[in-house]
């Protein structure tokens, strides 16, 4: 029993040495389970996870920050974006806005109607979920932001990308950088 026991915690403290690498300072990869489509219905879903790593103080959606994932989009697709705050110590909230420099430092206006979620500057507490749905118009380039004051200007953004070009939704990693 004793070796059993020593066994089940040297896994599991391999398990945690392996899952906290990203937030290390490793890239962060692309969960595909993150992004769903129904050509038939032209839906797009993605899960959007609030402090998902460790990585920037738990600033971060899906383990990204200062918009090193885009969320590709066609226009026209209705977007379901479940949100969920995996953080277990701050609120994090979500909104699709306009690029903007400097990153605003609170909410602001959604670039697209209905691209929020509830309580945007209070924030969803620990385990708190919301969905957006939308549709995906106009075409352009656009940023999935933490509205709770001070984090989206902390790094606390994606990208949101609606295509007028694409033919399916996607997820691609982009470079760092700030908004534009």
């Amino acid at each position: 029993m004793k070796g059993a026991s020593m066994f089940r915690f040297a896994l599991g403290s391999l398990l945690i040495c392996a899952t906290a690498v990203p937030a290390l300072g490793q890239q962060q990869r692309v969960d595909p389970a993150w992004l769903s489509v129904d050509p038939g219905t032209k839906t797009a879903r993605f899960q959007l996870i609030a402090g998902l790593t460790g990585l920037n103080g738990a600033l971060n959606f899906n383990g990204f920050r200062d918009g090193q994932l885009t969320l590709v989009i066609p226009v026209g697709w209705k977007a379901e974006i479940a949100f969920r705050n995996h953080d277990g110590m701050l609120p994090h909230s979500a909104e699709v806005i306009s690029p903007q420099t400097p990153l605003p430092t609170q909410p602001v206006s959604p670039a697209i109607p209905r691209a929020f979620t509830l309580n945007l500057a209070a924030g969803l507490p620990p385990r708190g979920t919301d969905v957006i749905r939308f549709i995906a118009q106009p075409p352009g380039e656009y940023l999935i932001f933490c509205g709770v004051p001070g984090h989206g200007a902390a790094g606390m953004w994606i990208r949101l990308r609606v295509s007028a070009t694409a033919q399916a939704p996607a997820l691609l990693l982009t470079p760092s950088g700030k908004a534009k």
